[in-house]
């Protein structure tokens, strides 16, 4: 499962994909919203960034290499890409699975979030132990990824 969400080929795309979705739930006005409303708009923006980030690194490389388009390069981009929606996935599922169970939207919200936040520490995590990290190479790791997780939390905390 962990291959399915952090792919060989593009991980930094589901760390974006967790950073996105983290962002869009701290902002998360879960008082005005149902939790279908909630749910479609956050995987709706998570599509919504996935084609602007595939979209915008074509372009680019378009623009700097003078290529044309073709359909087999969009194409590309998109599967390429597709890791930010896989990693944006966890979050979103614990959202959904927290309506399937009953609780209350502002819970399920918190809920989505903090696994977000867990999520980007254990990337952290995994990535010093890949790396065969030394101790407190480990204690930088844990730190790097608590840091971006506290910051997603101040954006919540921010704006409501």
């Amino acid at each position: 499962m962990l291959r399915w969400i952090v792919p060989d080929a593009n991980p930094a795309g589901a760390v974006y994909g967790l950073v996105t979705i983290g962002a869009l739930l701290a902002a998360e006005s879960d008082r005005r919203e149902s939790y279908a409303e909630a749910v479609a708009s956050t995987a709706l923006a998570v599509l919504l960034y996935w084609f602007a980030h595939a979209y915008s690194d074509l372009l680019g490389r378009r623009l700097s290499q003078r290529e044309p388009l073709t359909a087999h390069a969009l194409g590309w981009a998109f599967v390429r890409d597709w890791a930010i929606v896989r990693g944006a996935g966890v979050p979103l599922a614990a959202l959904v699975l927290c309506w399937a169970l009953g609780a209350p939207q502002t819970t399920a919200v918190s809920v989505a979030l903090w696994t977000s936040v867990a999520c980007i520490v254990a990337f952290e995590m995994l990535a010093g132990l890949r790396s065969r990290a030394r101790p407190l190479e480990l204690v930088l790791d844990g730190c790097a990824g608590a840091a971006m997780g506290m910051a997603i939390i101040a954006l919540r905390v921010l704006l409501h």
